[in-house]
């Protein structure tokens, strides 16, 4: 799995990018926001990665953050929307817009998206309500951030990410595995 892309942005265009590292190109689909957070042509970049795989072809996907990275991880596990249609969400609506969107259920925020229409926009709600944060919440930053990742990649919800996180304290000298321990004693896991 390629997760992060660190090297020279050696081409920028329309919804792709080609990252040289260590002297091999990778071209990477990227959405919208993530290509005007780029630097321009020749300037170091970093990009969080996603390899899908599929019978004719391997695709890398790229990210500006672990954030949007995690909501395409999401996305692509709703039945009707692959990687293409994650990278569209993805590029017309912002993190906390999503995640604002599907916690109140406003399948018309979705169908801005293009080729979201209201099924599809029902089923993302249905399948994500319980496993998105709300807006604004911590997102994948600091030890905390990545226990909370790490709890909703084994499949609590939300809230059981929460709560598990709020009966421990970030301790400074503590490792990401001992808090992740924690949190997973708290939830009875």
């Amino acid at each position: 799995m390629i997760a992060l892309l660190e090297g020279t942005l050696a081409e920028k265009g329309a919804g792709r990018v080609v990252m040289s590292v260590g002297g091999v190109g990778y071209e990477v689909t990227v959405t919208g926001p993530t290509l005007t957070t780029l630097p321009p042509q020749g300037r170091p970049a970093r990009l969080y990665t996603r390899l899908q795989v599929r019978d004719d072809a391997m695709v890398l996907y790229g990210f500006a953050s672990p954030d949007e990275r995690s909501l395409f991880d999401h996305l692509v596990t709703v039945t009707g929307v692959g990687p293409k249609m994650a990278v569209a969400v993805l590029s017309s609506l912002t993190a906390d817009t999503l995640r604002r969107a599907i916690a109140s259920g406003d399948a018309d925020a979705l169908c801005t998206a293009p080729g979201v229409g209201k099924k599809v926009a029902a089923r993302i709600i249905l399948d994500l309500k319980d496993k998105l944060g709300t807006p604004g919440e911590e997102s994948g930053t600091g030890p905390i951030g990545e226990v909370r990742e790490a709890l909703l990649a084994l499949g609590l919800s939300s809230q059981e990410a929460r709560e598990a996180l709020g009966s421990i304290s970030p301790n400074g000298d503590r490792s990401v595995e001992e808090l992740l321990r924690l949190a997973l004693r708290s939830a009875g896991r």
